[in-house]
């Protein structure tokens, strides 16, 4: 399901969006750049989504780090 949210609907509203630009005429062309846009725009919500949580992780790992050392009076290796 997540595989399908981050890489499968972007890839399809982009591919149906430059069908519907090569299928039809100037209104169509806008219609399908909008399309286009929608499925980028959905492709980077997700991208910026994982680098939000990535930094979550690594705060966490740096949070541990931190009480070992209060704990040990060391820095973890």
């Amino acid at each position: 399901m997540v595989f399908g949210v981050r890489y499968v609907l972007p890839a399809l509203a982009t591919v149906v969006g430059i069908a519907i630009m090569a299928l039809g005429g100037e209104n169509n062309l806008e219609g399908g750049a909008s399309i286009v846009s929608a499925g980028l725009a959905i492709y980077f919500v997700n991208w910026l989504f994982r680098i939000g949580a990535q930094g979550d992780r690594e705060r966490d790992v740096e949070d541990a780090a931190r009480e070992h050392y209060r704990r040990h009076g060391q820095w973890p290796q």
